[in-house]
């Protein structure tokens, strides 16, 4: 059964990031690095104000949503009602979600699909390389082993 809740909170990750970008990867120009914005920039694809909207509009329903699904699967879904049993699953599914984020979208999506390749800024890289994706997420795992508590207390505390 978790694999299965595994595999539907990483396909709802990618469900919302798909739906935060639409048909225009310049909706997502937050999602890059800052040498591809700044080219973007000054060759008038995007503007910063507007990213910086796009960002906050994106991120917050984003995270509340990944939130919502999270307190939902462990709490209501998987019935846990410790804070070490609750704290264990969100540990696994926020490092899942992490790695997943950093193989499947950003190494597997982002370097084999033409959606994300921006015009203008093709000389530009825009893929993370392995090294940058796994220092990345080395440093994500070390923050979701403070966050899994965060959410652990807070399923203890509605459910």
């Amino acid at each position: 059964m978790i694999v299965l809740q595994l595999v539907l909170f990483c396909a709802l990750f990618t469900l919302l990031v798909k739906l935060g970008v639409g048909n225009d990867a310049r909706n997502g120009l937050y999602f890059y690095p800052k040498p591809v914005q700044e080219r973007a920039f000054e060759i008038g694809l995007c503007e910063r104000e507007t990213v910086a909207k796009k960002r906050k509009r994106f991120m917050i329903p984003f995270l509340l949503v990944l939130l919502a699904a999270l307190l939902l699967i462990i709490g209501l879904w998987n019935g846990m009602r410790s804070f070490w049993d609750a704290y264990l699953q969100a540990l696994l599914f926020l490092e899942v979600m992490n790695w997943y984020d950093g193989i499947v979208i950003d190494k597997v999506w982002v370097v084999y699909s033409k959606f994300w390749v921006l015009p203008g800024c093709e000389d530009i890289p825009y893929v993370q390389t392995w090294g940058q994706v796994l220092k990345k997420r080395g440093i994500l795992s070390l923050i979701w082993v403070v966050g899994a508590a965060a959410v652990a207390g807070l399923v203890v505390l509605v459910f």
